[in-house]
């Protein structure tokens, strides 16, 4: 069993700053890709920030210069920081790790509400 805890969401007004964090725990062997991605209402889910396990980043551009992900592989926690907050990054922001059991696979925490007031 694995689970994904995130937590370090809620209301903020533009211009401010929150951290997310993302907690895995149960029977891991190794977390390849960790990310952080978001649904605004009535949008697709989508891709926010990926680190893998190497430390390497990637951002989509709507973040790029105010958001910044970070993991800790000895607690398999990966981090977002998010400053310069804008109504537009308001939604649900979830978190996905890509974990090694038996087989590689997908696994994805259950959201944390993020909501940007002008």
């Amino acid at each position: 069993q694995v689970q994904l805890v995130e937590s370090g969401g809620g209301l903020v007004q533009a211009g401010g700053s929150l951290r997310l964090s993302c907690a895995a725990s149960g029977s891991i062997f190794s977390i390849n890709v960790m990310g952080w991605y978001r649904q605004a209402p009535g949008k697709q889910r989508e891709l926010v920030a990926i680190i893998t396990n190497g430390g390497s980043t990637n951002y989509a551009d709507s973040v790029k210069g105010r958001f910044t992900i970070s993991r800790d592989n000895a607690k398999n926690t990966v981090y977002l920081q998010m400053n310069s907050l804008k109504r537009e990054d308001t939604g649900v922001y979830f978190c996905n790790a890509e974990i090694q059991r038996l087989g590689l696979r997908p696994y994805w925490g259950q959201g944390t509400q993020v909501t940007v007031s002008s």
